[in-house]
């Protein structure tokens, strides 16, 4: 194989990323002196409204829908 043909666009990439969904996690730390002054954790879920209302659908989860 080529390496041309293992390239992806970048609307094939988010459209794979929208109809599979993923899910990104992370941290960051500012500290002085080995005194954390400042934590960020992040969680952050990518992916359809569409994907996510089927898998919440599938697995019988509620949620209140704001209109």
């Amino acid at each position: 194989m080529t390496a041309e043909k293992d390239r992806i666009s970048l609307c094939e990439l988010l459209d794979r990323v929208l109809n599979k969904g993923a899910v990104l996690t992370g941290e960051i730390i500012i500290s002085v002196a080995n005194i954390e002054l400042l934590y960020i954790g992040v969680n952050l879920l990518v992916s359809s409204i569409e994907k996510l209302l089927d898998t919440m659908d599938s697995q019988h989860i509620e949620m209140d829908r704001v209109s």
